[in-house]
């Protein structure tokens, strides 16, 4: 059965298509508004993980609308669900079995809830999974240590393939540079590099 998991290159993603991978064919699928070429740096994580990758494109109005949204709340929050519904629904129309999404317990946003889920698959005729949706950040950190090797850093210096690096580009190009800063305050993002061969790599 294929699988579309929703791809960034950072950590989760990837953790989740590692926990599923036994029971599916993986594809790795980045949405893209066509904004920037960042997607290239998922597919370059999707490559030296093994799974096949594809790029979809993105409503471009569904990212005017979230950056409206953002800049008007003064924060990325409703933006960004925004967006993450919409890729949900683009990688549901591909032919596949099942889709997925890096979402974990403690997330604030992006969210999908049992109500998202069952509309998605009704609509769609397919399974949406969520395979770290019982796990906390330190169970997470712990599992991915032990099976990727990760590049953390600030969102300004770790380049992946999320949608905050166009919706970043796009408010930079509305309001200015200096309202992204505002509008999404520095946190720390992952970029996979490849996976462990073994667990005594892990202290390496």
């Amino acid at each position: 059965m294929d699988l579309a998991v929703l791809y960034s290159g950072g950590k989760d993603s990837s953790l989740a298509a590692l926990l599923l991978e036994r029971f599916y064919d993986i594809r790795l699928v980045t949405g893209s508004f066509g904004i920037t070429d960042d997607w290239q740096h998922a597919a370059t994580a999707a490559e030296r993980l093994g799974y096949s990758f594809e790029a979809v494109k993105l409503d471009r109005d569904v990212a005017d609308t979230a950056v409206t949204t953002m800049i008007e709340d003064g924060y990325p929050r409703n933006g960004i669900q925004h967006v993450h519904e919409h890729a949900l629904e683009v990688a549901a129309q591909l032919d596949v079995a099942a889709i997925a999404d890096g979402t974990r317990r403690d997330d604030r946003v992006p969210t999908v809830s049992r109500a998202q889920a069952q509309s998605l698959e009704d609509r769609h005729n397919i399974d949406y999974l969520s395979p770290l949706s019982g796990f906390g950040r330190h169970a997470i950190d712990q599992l991915a240590a032990r099976c990727l090797h990760v590049d953390t850093g600030s969102s300004v210096d770790i380049i992946k393939s999320d949608y905050e690096t166009e919706l970043r580009t796009l408010i930079a190009d509305r309001v200015g540079s200096e309202a992204v800063g505002s509008i999404f305050p520095a946190h720390t993002q992952s970029y996979v590099q490849h996976r462990r061969s073994n667990k005594t790599e892990e202290t390496q």
